[in-house]
């Protein structure tokens, strides 16, 4: 089923050159990218709907980001923050600071990558609280780097990885769709936290957490929304106990669910946060943005290293916010996701018994493929297929889920209105023939 023509000879290389262990998430290859279309080996055009795994917001290439690089790499490519101060690191920081308030007031590091957010945001809040254990959930993925893969649920990323880092606790994601039964979203929502309250007392003591941290909008796990009163309760749990609250933002920042920062849904802040993917329009720029006084909980020397916060990659990631205000990053979000969301359900209505569940926040949207419309029953083998159908009709998209039974869609927000709309039709028609074969 992989042997794809459009995969040109770089198939053969890849197979040659490449580790087996680096996925392949779609058959498609890439030459070159403009907005929302990427050019292939064979000169073919590609409606891309999977974003580089959410990266490209604002698109691919978007010239004030491409002209920003250009000038910066003439300039200063490297010094290393921590050998010399330069000032594309300070005004990126006063622009996260200034876009996520983190209490009265806020501190930034920079990273290369959003695991590498996560790894950090973890020291801090060991470092500043003085407790060792972590809560993360079901579902979760945080990355690949060895705290954040061992804050990840799916095993198959971490297959042989092991011994895993100690001192982490894991609890059920409050996911609607396969949890829920007949409670409505605020009941069931309560019920998820009186269970953490009862982990407080059968898994571990809530004064030796230092941090709780969750995605809003899950990503790698299947796009499971967290409901709102979970959220806004698991705030108030961790002021109780004094556990710090990570907001992991690296998927759903920067516009994806129509608004900067998916817990701006939720009327709260976090104690720390992480970022990264779209931030930097594709260059390998993340941040753990905080709580001044968590982040200099965390002693000089013990956060840092060679690359975070490369100066051109500063000036990508001030290009790209930049950009992101003044085409206003948000509203499309809004418009993008109401154009998927009714396709969906559409589909839904369609094919009740196959598309389970439609689901996300602003444009970070997907479905939850099943048998017999049930949540227990993935379609996985289904959800493959139709992935590799729409990549056939040059159609960019990928999966998600524990199962691999989630198709998400992480367009560029910036999508033209005939893009989307063929986009769409090219996935309508997978669904239909993987569905209901001629």
């Amino acid at each position: 089923m992989q042997n794809f023509t459009f995969m040109s000879d770089l198939a053969e290389k890849r197979r040659r050159l490449v580790s087996n262990g680096v996925g392949i998430f779609n058959p498609s290859t890439a030459e070159s990218a403009k907005n929302a279309i990427i050019t292939d080996a064979n000169g073919r055009k590609l409606i891309d709907f999977a974003g580089g795994i959410g990266v490209v917001n604002a698109g691919h290439c978007p010239p004030p980001v491409v002209k920003a690089v250009q000038e910066q790499a003439a300039k200063l490519m490297h010094t290393c923050f921590n050998v010399a101060t330069y000032e594309k690191y300070l005004e990126l920081a006063q622009i996260l600071v200034d876009l996520f308030p983190h209490g009265d007031a806020g501190k930034v590091m920079l990273t290369n990558t959003g695991a590498e957010a996560v790894e950090n945001a973890i020291k801090i809040a060991r470092q500043y609280t003085k407790r060792q254990a972590i809560i993360c959930f079901t579902e979760a993925f945080h990355g690949r780097s060895m705290m954040a893969m061992s804050l990840t649920s799916k095993t198959g990323y971490k297959k042989n990885c092991g011994p895993f880092a100690p001192e982490i606790y894991r609890i059920p994601f409050p996911n609607m769709y396969k949890l829920a039964g007949d409670k409505n979203e605020n009941d069931f929502a309560m019920q998820c936290l009186n269970d953490l309250e009862a982990a407080f007392k059968t898994m571990v003591d809530p004064n030796s957490v230092a941090a709780i941290i969750i995605e809003p909008v899950q990503g790698e796990g299947g796009f499971n929304v967290t409901p709102v009163k979970y959220l806004q309760g698991l705030r108030k749990i961790c002021d109780q106990y004094g556990i710090l609250l990570i907001i992991d933002e690296v998927q759903s920042g920067f516009g994806r669910t129509a608004k900067w920062a998916a817990y701006m849904h939720y009327d709260i802040e976090p104690d720390l946060s992480t970022w990264a993917k779209s931030m930097g329009s594709g260059m390998p720029i993340g941040a753990v943005i905080g709580r001044k006084e968590v982040m200099d909980g965390a002693a000089p020397g013990t956060i840092g290293g060679t690359y975070p916060g490369n100066p051109v990659c500063c000036a990508a990631a001030i290009a790209t916010i930049n950009y992101m205000k003044e085409i206003d990053i948000n509203g499309l979000g809004q418009k993008v996701g109401e154009v998927i969301r009714k396709k969906m359900l559409e589909w839904q209505k369609q094919y009740p018994q196959t598309i389970g569940d439609v689901r996300g926040l602003g444009a970070m949207l997907a479905m939850e493929l099943v048998h017999d419309g049930d949540p227990a029953n993935p379609a996985t083998e289904t959800t493959s297929k139709i992935i590799w159908k729409a990549a056939e009709k040059g159609l960019l998209i990928l999966g998600a889920g524990t199962y691999g039974n989630v198709i998400r869609i992480l367009s560029p927000l910036t999508i033209e209105r005939p893009e989307l709309e063929k986009g769409l039709h090219l996935l309508g028609e997978s669904i239909h023939e993987v569905i209901n074969p001629a």
